[in-house]
């Protein structure tokens, strides 16, 4: 008998005013899965993920993870539940060092007070979990640096390591390759292959080299709607997907 999907997606609409962003989407993804969300900017893509990180509430449709509908349960609740997001954009402390970023990410999923956070990071059950998710992305080096000194792909290694640090059950990743160089690119496609597995992963990105090579399924998103989801070859090989995304 198959387990049970960890993310269940049915029928999930988003509208602002009469501008459809999300049309009536449909996606399970088992546990352990890295599944690759594509399709053109506009596509509603970074939507998607927002409804399920809780920033958006879409208006039908419902979100279970490990069974548990969350629709209506903030961002906070459900970062405790296990949905950790990584930004377009990183969202760092520049003037905090790479650990008291790190840490202070532990300390929110541990539920402590943030009335001490500058000691607080001082503390070895925070620094602990803290150097052990900068080890899974390769930063432990850099744990001393003040975040504000890292280079751009060092700044998303670091955004990623904070993400882990909330222990995840889902791990959603918003175009982590937004603005790398391409040896950068090799070595976040090379940290998301190593995180492969231990997480479940829904990665969007424009890289399709990265998500080709990374990804177990991908989903296509067009216009709100989902027009495919399968193996990377039955995605490359897809009529559909290559008149409205891939091209011929």
């Amino acid at each position: 008998m198959n387990d049970p999907p960890l993310l269940s997606i049915t029928g999930l609409h988003k509208r602002f005013g009469g501008l459809v962003v999300t049309r009536d989407v449909n996606l399970d993804i088992p546990r352990g899965e890295t599944h690759g969300l594509i399709g053109p900017n506009g596509a509603g893509k970074t939507t998607l993920l927002s409804q399920l990180q809780g920033d958006l509430a879409p208006n039908a449709g419902t979100i279970r993870l490990a069974g548990r509908d969350i629709v209506g349960l903030s961002p906070d609740k459900r970062a405790r539940m296990g949905i950790a997001r990584s930004f377009q954009i990183a969202a760092l402390l520049p003037e905090f060092t790479v650990l008291q970023n790190v840490g202070i990410a532990v300390q929110a999923r541990l539920g402590h007070s943030f009335r001490f956070w500058r000691l607080a990071t001082r503390d070895p059950a925070l620094t602990g979990p803290a150097r052990e998710a900068l080890a899974e992305v390769g930063l432990e080096s850099e744990a001393a640096t003040p975040a504000a000194f890292l280079s751009h792909g060092a700044k998303r290694q670091l955004e990623i390591a904070i993400a882990l640090a909330m222990k995840p059950a889902l791990l959603l990743l918003d175009e982590p390759m937004a603005g790398l160089g391409k040896q950068e690119a090799v070595a976040m496609t090379r940290l998301i292959a190593r995180l492969k597995g231990a997480y479940t992963i829904l990665l969007v990105e424009h890289d399709m080299e990265a998500v080709f090579s990374l990804c177990d399924r991908i989903s296509v998103l067009v216009a709100g709607a989902l027009v495919a989801t399968g193996s990377p070859s039955e995605i490359r090989d897809d009529a559909r997907v290559r008149a409205a995304y891939l091209g011929h």
